[in-house]
C-alpha cells in the first residue's frame, strides 16, 4: 500500500465499500457525537468523512488534532446508513473507519478559518495567502485559471499557432508605462528592463518567418493598481500573425473568445462577428472607448439645435466650440422630481457644469427648463431624440471631451439606479479607428495616443500629408461588458514609416535606433505585414469567474500599493550586493580618495 494514499478524498463511492484504503489530507472539520469522532478530511479533490470509534487506538490521538493539521488514515470503506447519506457530497454515500492514524503535521492556531468562507481583511489574507488558497472559492478560481490557460493552448494549437518564449531581461522602450529596471552586475551603470510586453520580440518572430506565434507571457509595468489591473506584473496571452489584415485577427480572436466563454460560463455570449464601433463614434454614443452594451441609453448630439436658439446658456456653449448632449430615459422609467434633483447634484459632484431635464407628457412638456426652451425648441428636441410620451430627456453641455466623459459616467450611473443592465450575458464589441496621435496637454506637443508600433491608416502618405491629430491608426480594442480585454494592432513593418511616425512624436532617429535598433535592422531585411493582440489572462479569468477584483484570480497578488505581504517584497538588499552592482545607498556620500 502506498505510504500516503491509495485514493484521493473525492474519489471513493459505493463501489469501494469493503475496500481497505489509505487517505491523506487536511482536517477540514471535526465533530464529536457521543464519543464517536467524525472528521472531514480534505484534499484538492474533495472531502471524505473519517470515523474514529471510541476504544480504537486512533480515537484518543484524533480528539486533539487541530483544524488544518495534515493526517493519514487507513481503514475500510463502509456504507453510510440511509439517514446519514450526504447527497451534497461526492463521497456522501460512504465513510472510512480509521484503524490507523499518522499525524504528519500539526497546525497551530489559524489566523482565519478555512472551512468557512468568512469575511477576512485583504491584508491578512495576502499575508497568509498559502492558507487563503486552501479555501474552496479561491482554490476553484485558481483551478479555473489553469483550465482556461490549458484551453487557450489547445485552441491556438488547433489554429496553427506556435508557442515561443521571449526574453524577460531586455532593453527599455517607450510603451506607455514606467519600466521595472534591473541593474547589471557585469556592465556596471547599465540596466536591463523587464518587458512591458513582448512587443518587439513578437514582431521579430514574424520577420523570422514564424507564421503564427503565441505565449502566456509575464509582463511588468511600474504603475498603480486598479480593481481590474494588478500592480507590478500581469499575465497576457500574447499573439501575433504574419500576412494578415485587421479582419483576419478579428476572426481568430472571436473564435477563441467565443469558445472560451461558452466553455467556461453558462451565460449568453455574443456570437461572432462582434459589433465594430469606431473610436469617435464610441465616445459620442457612450462617452467611453469601453462601452457596456448590456443596455441602451446612448448619448445623442443636440448641438445643432442650440446654435441659434434663444436658450442662451447652451447657445453660448455651442458658439464657443462646446457641445450639447442628451440621454433619454424611456417611457415608464421616468422618476420623481426628487430623482432628478439628486441627478443634478450627482452631475455637479462628478465635475459637470450642471444637468437640465425635460419630460414629455400628454399635455406637453414638463421640467424646470420647459418654459425657457419654449414650445418649438422642446418639440424639436423630442423629435431629434425620438422620445416617447412619459420619457425624460437629460441635457448637459460643455467642452466636447468633458461632456463625453460626464455622459459616459451618467449613463453608467443611471444603469445602476434603474437596473438597466441585462443579466447573465457577455456582450462583446470591437473599438476600431483609434487616433494615431494626441496633443500633450502639459507640453503642447504631439505624442502617441496608444501603441507606437501601430501602422497608420494610409501609411507614409498619411504621415506626410495629414495633420497628426487627424491620422488614424490600424489599432483596435476588444471590449466586453464595459471592460477592455485587450488592445491590438496591425503593426508598422517598414523602417521609413516607423522613423517618420516617431519623428512626429518628437523622437530623433538616434533615439529610435537606440530603443528599437534590432527591430529597425529586421525591417530592413524583409518584414511581412503582420498584426496581433494580447488579451490579459488575469482579466479574462476575472470575467469568467464573475469576480470584480482581479486579485481574486491571481495566486499570489500584491496589494494595491505593490507590496507582497507574504514574501516581504519589495525589500532592501545587503550592502555587499549593492557593491557588486556598482551601487551605493542614497544617503551615503561618495568616498573620498584624497
Amino acid at each position: 500500500m502506498h505510504p500516503h494514499r491509495t485514493h484521493t478524498c473525492g474519489q471513493l463511492g459505493q463501489i469501494d465499500v469493503g475496500s481497505q484504503v489509505r487517505l491523506s489530507g487536511w482536517v477540514h472539520r471535526s465533530r464529536n457525537h457521543g464519543g464517536v469522532l467524525f472528521v472531514d478530511l480534505r484534499d484538492e479533490h474533495g472531502l471524505t468523512q473519517i470515523v474514529f470509534q471510541p476504544g480504537s487506538p486512533t480515537h484518543e490521538p484524533a480528539t486533539s488534532i487541530s483544524a488544518e493539521s495534515v493526517i493519514t488514515v487507513t481503514g475500510p470503506v463502509v456504507a453510510r446508513s440511509d439517514g446519514n447519506i450526504n447527497t451534497a457530497l461526492a463521497t456522501g454515500q460512504i465513510e472510512v473507519l480509521a484503524e490507523e492514524l499518522d499525524i504528519a503535521s500539526v497546525a497551530e492556531a489559524l489566523p482565519f478559518p478555512v472551512a468557512e468562507e468568512t469575511q477576512v481583511s485583504e491584508s491578512l489574507r495576502l499575508r497568509h495567502r498559502f492558507l487563503d488558497l486552501r479555501r474552496q472559492s479561491l482554490h476553484q478560481r485558481i483551478q479555473l485559471r489553469s483550465d482556461v490557460v490549458a484551453s487557450v493552448r489547445r485552441r491556438l494549437g488547433d489554429l496553427g499557432f506556435t508557442e515561443i518564449q521571449t526574453p524577460i531581461l531586455t532593453n527599455s522602450s517607450p510603451e506607455g508605462a514606467r519600466d521595472f529596471l534591473v541593474p547589471s552586475r557585469l556592465h556596471k551603470g547599465q540596466f536591463y528592463a523587464l518587458p512591458q510586453s513582448p512587443q518587439q520580440f513578437k514582431q521579430l518572430l514574424m520577420v523570422a518567418g514564424f507564421d503564427r506565434y503565441f505565449q502566456i507571457a509575464s509582463c511588468f509595468r511600474d504603475e498603480d493598481a486598479r480593481a481590474d489591473r494588478s500592480p507590478g506584473e500581469h499575465t497576457q496571452l500574447d499573439m501575433e500573425m504574419a500576412f494578415v489584415e485587421q479582419d483576419d485577427v478579428f476572426v481568430v480572436l472571436e473564435q477563441l473568445l467565443y469558445g472560451l466563454f461558452t466553455e467556461f460560463t453558462d451565460w449568453e455570449v455574443s456570437s461572432p462577428p462582434f459589433p465594430r464601433i469606431p473610436y469617435a463614434d464610441s465616445l459620442m454614443r457612450f462617452g467611453t472607448d469601453k462601452p457596456d452594451l448590456r443596455f441602451g441609453l446612448e448619448m445623442q448630439d443636440l448641438s445643432s439645435l442650440f446654435g441659434d436658439a434663444d436658450f442662451r446658456v447652451f447657445r453660448q456653449i455651442v458658439e464657443t466650440g462646446g457641445v450639447v448632449r442628451a440621454l433619454v430615459i424611456e417611457q415608464g422609467a421616468a422618476q420623481s422630481r426628487r430623482f432628478f434633483t439628486e441627478l443634478e447634484s450627482w452631475a455637479t459632484e462628478a465635475g459637470g457644469a450642471g444637468l437640465a431635464w425635460l419630460t414629455t407628457t400628454a399635455d406637453g412638456f414638463g421640467g424646470p427648463i420647459a418654459r425657457a426652451l419654449g414650445q418649438e425648441l422642446a418639440t424639436r428636441i423630442v423629435a431629434a431624440t425620438d422620445a416617447g410620451e412619459g420619457s425624460a430627456i437629460l441635457l448637459f453641455a460643455g467642452p466636447e471631451a468633458a461632456t463625453a466623459s460626464l455622459g459616459g459616467e451618467l449613463r453608467l450611473h443611471l444603469a445602476d439606479l434603474l437596473s438597466m443592465r441585462q443579466e447573465g450575458v457577455f456582450r462583446f464589441c470591437w473599438i476600431v479607428d483609434f487616433p494615431m496621435y494626441a496633443a500633450d496637454e502639459e507640453t503642447g506637443g504631439i505624442d502617441f495616443c496608444h501603441n507606437p508600433f501601430s501602422m497608420p491608416q494610409g501609411g507614409l502618405q498619411a504621415l506626410v500629408e495629414q495633420s497628426p491629430l487627424d491620422i488614424l491608426a490600424n489599432q483596435y480594442d476588444i471590449v466586453v461588458n464595459g471592460t477592455e480585454l485587450s488592445s491590438g494592432a496591425i503593426r508598422n513593418h517598414r523602417s521609413d514609416i516607423m522613423l517618420k511616425a516617431f519623428e512626429i512624436a518628437g523622437y530623433s532617429a538616434e533615439r529610435v535606433e537606440a530603443g528599437f535598433g534590432g527591430l529597425m535592422r529586421a525591417f530592413a531585411l524583409g518584414a511581412p505585414p503582420h498584426g496581433g493582440i494580447a488579451p490579459g489572462i488575469d482579466r479574462l479569468v476575472m470575467l469568467l469567474a464573475k469576480e470584480p477584483n482581479i486579485r481574486e484570480v491571481i495566486p499570489f497578488p500584491m496589494t494595491q500599493n505593490a507590496q507582497d505581504l507574504l514574501m516581504g517584497a519589495p525589500g532592501s538588499i545587503a550592502l555587499e550586493q549593492m557593491r557588486e552592482l556598482g551601487m551605493r545607498p542614497a544617503d551615503r556620500k561618495p568616498m573620498s580618495h584624497a
